[in-house]
């Protein structure tokens, strides 16, 4: 059958075909396809000759910058219609071929109305209408006659570019949305979207009843609806009508175009628009704060329980079950949802955050297996022992078994354990089945040096601290540098730099330290040298330590600034400081872990050389490993040290009696005080009035001094009080193995205890305390306490080493502290021990000579006196520790050992 469709210019009628034609058949057509009507199959087709003309009508007429530009015009666009007859009494089927450009010979007409020109229906014309008023009278008599119309800011803009003048099927005032395509939700009002959608017409917009790749922007009147999570998915901007408002408000501006980021910014649907919240198990200030955050990002918030609520955000961490049974149009979210939705700018989807209740069936044994008691004595004793390898088990980190005397090939370690480190009770009871010997063979292990116990113990810090390193990459500076994200960029790429810094060196170089420490440990002999490791990448870390160091302060208050300027960048800290691997940590505390690591590291190697023979050739390597970490420390800003935090430290020395030197040291803060009671026997006897000093990296323990001295002056005439408390211990935070938070009953009330174990003790020691007073939250102190555990172990589940215990399963009590037996019995014990030390003549000896020395020596006699001091050291101050590694903390930062006393105020 031979095609009777026919080839013509459009004019009137055939210019304003359907608008669904012209999307699907001009709306993909390009400048490539110019003249491909005359050069297709239908070649044979005439063109009929028309005369293409400009009407300026109205107001147009009296613009010069409008007629100037018109006669800069030379060509314009004609599009060409393909009309193809249908059968027998069906209509005649139009479609726009192609669009080709014809020269504008006749110049520009000028109406005072569109009436002298609009109702004529002479096909051998292309008119173009100018109008300035697309609202007027003439706009609509043209547009009932489907003319073609177009606004001056067309014009203007064609001449700017030098363009042909461009063809629309309907009226185009602007170009302020040209190539901008848009699809409508939400919408009840069909009057408000017809106009939008006339408003985007005129501005050379294109609208799509579905939603697809093609679609630029969503114009949403809510957050619901499958329209709008397929705009989150794919990331297109989804916006609210005014920015159609706006944009036509400024459509005279041929500069101006509305998909501009700087412009649409402000008409972005806020994520909890129509949405009302209630929030559920949050502090006050957190509620407070995100009730603000609801409010400044479309949302409103009610109390929990509130009908009209659309969303209950829990805490699922303190929340263990609901307060009532959610309905069915309530959803019931975790926090990440909220936090998720700001930093994408848009509403998340509620299915994949919705709450479920969270038990933990390995807590519970754990708890069961505390509980156990019998009435024997000797049982109950042995279940204590059991119950502190059962909690120090738990917090073990390394799968390494202590060292033999002779290794072989048949007690080797595997590298597979090695790999496997996590620290799950599963992994734990799993390696010590394995290490079970059988009843057929029963090898005899050997006693674990102290040399392999602290060597343990830089690995395992070694290889927590890399796992902190890749948990800073991987959970916040890859996912802030990936592209693409919804949105756009959460900051800026300045402010990425300026916040991680070397922290990418820092880790190469330790993950390949850690890695040299597993080989050292999987074949471990005791003179195989842990110093060259050290050594080894010694200048790779000069290089990578001082950049980040020396500028951690700024890295710290970008991050503070960026959080409180930027909503999404607040958000994206939220969701990602909540997951288990930063344990609840905030990035800034993270990010502090490189600023410790290094004094962290030389306190272990002063710890593994004290152990180690002098004959062992890894003596010196450790010295010189040492220096070289010095020499780390050289390049670091001497600035960045706190003075505040150094006065704290003096006070601390000055109230304690016989408190080490070493103590002082410029990494060292101090960060908590408690007042307490001992309970046990360890470190002191009980019912002793007991002062916890907690510092960031150790554990200072004094007593109340029993008796007090008198006032005495300094060389320098300054006058002190004496010092109420006496020095116990000073304890590295890495021997705490687990802190018990003791449950309160009837006889043990507002309690707690240590749960640690020296390099060279084989068992654990239990420390018990009560507080004293009711300043202190419990609850607070043991987070604390747990916090900086972990940071000195390199750990991230701080709140992993508080377990909740019965104190009847460990023989604690609080019960008769303050009766008149109690009182007694402690009295005896002190009166024992002061009958002990009369017939001991070294306490009260050394301290009247040492008192002798310093107020009569002159500066010519202060290498005899230092001398003097060290030979005198307090032997009843020694007795009184399990272990020397539990005082000797070295002072990395100073060339000498110094000597401090109680009668001067600074060191000699």
């Amino acid at each position: 059958m031979a095609d009777s469709s026919i080839v013509t210019l459009g004019t009137a009628r055939s210019l304003l075909v359907d608008s669904s034609v012209y999307d699907s058949r001009i709306g993909e057509t390009t400048k490539d396809h110019v003249f491909l009507g005359m050069a297709c199959e239908d070649g044979e087709d005439m063109l009929p000759k028309v005369e293409t003309r400009v009407v300026l009508v109205g107001e147009a007429c009296r613009n010069g910058a409008l007629v100037k530009a018109l006669q800069a015009i030379k060509v314009m666009e004609v599009p060409v219609v393909k009309i193809r007859e249908g059968e027998a009494g069906a209509e005649e089927k139009m479609m726009i071929k192609s669009i080709v450009n014809m020269d504008i010979n006749t110049p520009c007409i000028m109406a005072d109305n569109a009436q002298e020109f609009g109702d004529e229906e002479n096909t051998d014309f292309e008119t173009v209408f100018v109008l300035t008023d697309f609202d007027s009278a003439d706009y609509t008599y043209l547009y009932k006659r489907d003319n073609r119309i177009v606004g001056p800011p067309v014009v203007l803009y064609c001449a700017a570019k030098e363009e042909p003048l461009q063809f629309s099927c309907r009226p185009l005032y602007s170009t302020t949305m040209l190539n901008v395509s848009l699809c409508f939700t939400g919408f009840r009002n069909k009057g408000e979207m017809k106009n939008l959608v006339n408003l985007v017409h005129h501005m050379g917009g294109t609208i799509r009843k579905d939603f697809s790749t093609k679609v630029t922007h969503l114009i949403a009147y809510s957050t619901h609806g499958e329209k709008y999570r397929l705009a989150v998915c794919l990331g297109t901007p989804i916006l609210t009508p005014s920015w159609i408002l706006k944009a036509w408000e400024r459509r005279d501006d041929m500069y101006f175009h509305a998909g501009d980021e700087e412009f649409r910014t402000e008409f972005k649907v806020p994520p909890f628009q129509d949405c009302i919240l209630s929030f559920l198990g949050f502090s006050e200030e957190e509620k407070a704060n995100m009730e603000e955050r609801t409010l400044k990002h479309g949302g409103s918030y009610r109390e929990v329980g509130d009908e009209h609520c659309t969303h209950m955000v829990v805490e699922e961490n303190s929340v263990k079950e609901l307060p009532f049974s959610s309905s069915k149009k309530l959803f019931v979210v975790k926090q990440e949802w909220f936090w998720g939705s700001i930093q994408m700018d848009a509403r998340a989807g509620e299915s994949m955050y919705l709450y479920e209740k969270n038990d933990s069936p390995a807590m519970k044994k754990a708890v069961s297996l505390l509980s156990l008691t019998t009435p024997n004595s000797n049982r109950k004793r042995r279940r204590l022992r059991d119950t502190l390898a059962q909690l120090t088990k738990e917090t073990e980190i390394s799968p390494f078994p202590p060292p033999r005397k002779r290794p072989s090939a048949e007690h080797s370690l595997s590298m597979g354990s090695l790999l496997d480190i996590s620290n799950t009770p599963e992994t734990c009871k799993a390696l010590t089945e394995s290490s079970k010997p059988s009843r057929s063979s029963t090898p005899v292990v050997a006693k674990q040096s102290a040399r392999w116990q602290v060597s343990k113990e830089l690995y395992q810090t070694e290889s927590n601290y890399v796992d902190i390193l890749s948990t800073i990459l991987q959970l916040f500076k890859h996912p802030l540098e990936k592209e693409g994200q919804v949105g756009g960029p959460i900051l800026a790429q300045e402010e990425i730099k300026t916040i991680f810094g070397s922290i990418p060196d820092i880790y190469e170089v330790h993950t390949r330290i850690k890695h040299d420490l597993e080989e050292l440990l999987t074949d471990w002999l005791e003179e195989r040298s842990v110093g060259d490791i050290i050594l080894k990448y010694s200048k790779e870390l000069v290089k990578a330590y001082p950049p980040f160091v020396n500028f951690f302060e700024m890295s710290k208050e970008t991050v503070v600034r960026c959080e409180k300027q930027k909503p999404r960048f607040h958000a994206f800290l939220k969701i990602n400081q909540a997951k288990p691997e930063c344990g609840r940590q905030t990035l800034v505390e993270l990010l502090i872990r490189p600023v410790q690591r290094l004094p962290s590291v030389a306190l272990l190697l002063n710890d593994i050389k004290k152990h180690t023979s002098d004959d062992n050739p890894d003596k010196i390597t450790l010295e010189k490993a040492i220096d070289s970490l010095k020499e780390v420390m050289t390049h670091i800003n001497e600035d960045k040290r706190k003075t505040e935090g150094q006065k704290q430290i003096f006070d601390v020395v000055y109230e304690v009696d016989g408190c080490p030197a070493n103590l002082l040291s410029s990494h060292r803060s101090l960060v908590y005080r408690v007042e307490t009671i001992a309970l046990g026997d360890q470190p002191c006897d009980r019912g002793e009035q007991v002062t916890l000093f907690l510092f960031n990296d150790c554990l200072e323990i004094a007593r109340k001094r029993h008796k007090v001295i008198s006032t005495f002056k300094s060389p320098l005439g300054q006058t002190r009080p004496p010092p109420p408390l006496k020095h116990i211990a000073l304890m590295p935070l890495s021997q705490i193995r687990r802190v018990l938070d003791l449950q309160d009953t009837e006889e043990c009330v507002n309690a707690f205890a240590l749960v640690v174990r020296p390099p060279t003790e084989q068992e654990n020691l239990l420390f018990s305390f009560q507080l004293a007073g009711e300043e202190t939250v419990k609850s607070a102190w043991l987070r604390t306490l747990c916090r900086h555990v972990a940071n000195t172990i390199c750990r991230a589940d701080a709140e992993d080493m508080i377990q909740c215990t019965d104190p009847d399963s460990l023989q604690v009590s609080t019960k008769d502290m303050d009766s008149t037996l109690s009182k007694a019995s402690r009295a005896i014990k002190k009166t024992s021990k002061k009958v002990t030390r009369a017939f001991s003549f070294t306490k009260t000896p050394k301290r009247a000579i040492q008192r002798a020395f310093l107020a009569n020596s002159t500066p010519d006699d202060k290498n005899q006196r230092l001398s003097y001091e060290n030979r005198i050291g307090s032997s009843s101050t020694l007795a009184a520790h399990h272990s020397p590694s539990m005082v000797n903390l070295h002072s990395m930062f100073e060339r000498k050992y110094h000597t401090f006393s109680r009668s001067t105020t600074h060191l000699f």
